[in-house]
């Protein structure tokens, strides 16, 4: 048997506990969504809330401001798109089943020259599918809720805690970030705590810089977006404008949702061909404004978060640990992309990689 001295004991029975700790995590993540939530939005807020603490506000007076500032203008948008996206499906309803079969017109003829083959789609067939799913179009949020939340006791935690305890632990720790903060400092061990200090002001230096640069693309591209939507004519311009802005904080995946959302409304608005002319132009150059400008500006090289690795991590957390992962992925992100780097600088300055043949 092998002999352990007091210090490989200790180091064994603390892993132990580190791993069944991460275990009972993973375990609970439905009941741990809205703190995790709540952990994230506090590590945005706490910046604004500091800034008010010095010039002498009150704390607890400070993170009910900026509580309050986030949910009024989450609020807002909520007010402006939520509407419009509604009267969107609505008219979706009744006009894209003649919308197909107008495509329908147009394309037949093509494909019997072509190849020989009567083709085109199934008016009838079409109509019902779109009817049946968008009936329930006009179905009120609070039945929409409580299906979901009869759907299974871990969708009912999620939705009470997102809707009450969130806004609950998130003023709890805006009120309590600068002593939780040195509680967790307390508690890393001595000679760790320098290597440690270092990691963690890397990576809270490229999240910090990551979400500036993304806040600042998302508004210009909004702006954009509104502007040049308003120009060309579109009715629901506001809505499209803000929802295409902002959903390229996602990666290509928020460019094309966008994208998909103003297709519609062009279409149904302007008919086939200028709807689609239309909005193919408009985010091309949007494209392009965002590939060769705002982000190689804004965000730029230094940083050290290419978009496919967001991507990568959001599929990859949120398939390993759920609507939790999702809430993690970009800050997992950050600490892999800090690990990675060292990892590489260690490897090309290790005599391993340095040794001559």
């Amino acid at each position: 048997m092998i002999a352990l001295s007091e210090r490989q004991r200790q180091t064994l029975i603390w892993s132990a506990v580190a791993v069944l700790l991460t275990l009972a995590l993973l375990a609970l993540g439905p009941v741990l969504t809205p703190f995790v939530a709540a952990l994230i939005l506090g590590y945005v807020l706490q910046p604004g809330v500091d800034g008010l603490v010095r010039r002498r506000v009150p704390r607890p007076l400070a993170a009910v401001l900026i509580m309050v500032l986030a949910l009024l203008v989450a609020l807002s948008l909520a007010l402006i798109v939520v509407p419009i996206v509604q009267k969107e499906l609505q008219q979706i309803r009744v006009q894209l089943p003649g919308l197909m079969a107008q495509l329908s017109d147009a394309i037949a003829p093509r494909i019997r020259d072509w190849f020989g083959v009567e083709g085109g789609f199934d008016r009838a067939a079409v109509r019902e599918w779109f009817s049946g799913q968008l009936a329930a179009g006009g179905t009120d949020l609070a039945s929409l809720l409580l299906g979901y939340v009869q759907s299974g006791w871990s969708a009912a935690l999620e939705v009470l805690g997102l809707v009450f305890l969130v806004p609950i632990v998130l003023f709890y720790l805006l009120l309590d970030w600068p002593s939780l903060r040195q509680r967790l400092w307390e508690l890393i061990p001595p000679r760790w705590q320098p290597t440690f200090a270092d990691w963690t002001g890397e990576i809270d230096t490229l999240l910090s810089q990551y979400l500036r640069a993304q806040l600042l693309v998302m508004l210009a591209l909004a702006t954009y977006f509104c502007l040049v939507l308003a120009l060309a004519g579109f009715q629901l311009w506001l809505p499209i404008g803000l929802l295409s802005g902002l959903l390229i904080f996602i990666p290509y995946l928020g460019f094309a949702l966008g994208f998909v959302f103003a297709l519609f409304a062009g279409l149904l608005q302007f008919g086939l061909v200028k709807g689609a002319l239309l909005v193919a132009v408009i985010y091309m150059v949007a494209q392009a404004i965002e590939s060769f400008y705002l982000t190689p500006k804004l965000v730029g090289e230094r940083i050290g978060l290419h978009p496919l690795a967001v991507i990568l991590a959001l599929l990859a957390f949120g398939y390993m640990f759920g609507f939790v992962g999702v809430l993690l992925a970009l800050p997992l992100a950050a600490t892999l992309a800090v690990a990675l780097r060292r990892l590489r600088a260690a490897y090309v300055t290790s005599s391993f990689f340095r040794r001559e043949q």
